[in-house]
């Protein structure tokens, strides 16, 4: 094997073709990352369709509700939260 076996450039124009396919993978991986999270911002901003977390006035309502404290009890409860 000599000079010419594996072309004008040798194992450097091997490197350099692997350089070039690893540089073109990471741009590409790198725009699929940022259109990921831009369609997650939008995603966000216009809300995942969750409701919000309940107060802990919506919980005593509903523990009310529900029969498991009186309305004595929840009188109580109530005062002590807005106070």
């Amino acid at each position: 094997m000599g000079y010419y076996a594996w072309g004008p450039f040798g194992v450097m124009g091997i490197g350099m073709g692997l350089l070039g396919l690893l540089s073109w993978g990471l741009i590409i991986a790198l725009v699929v990352v940022a259109v990921r999270a831009l369609v997650r911002g939008d995603r966000a901003a216009a809300g995942s369709g969750a409701a919000p977390a309940p107060t802990p006035l919506d919980i005593l309502k509903m523990r009310y509700a529900r029969g498991e404290i009186d309305r004595a009890e929840f009188e109580e409860r109530k005062q002590t939260l807005s106070s």
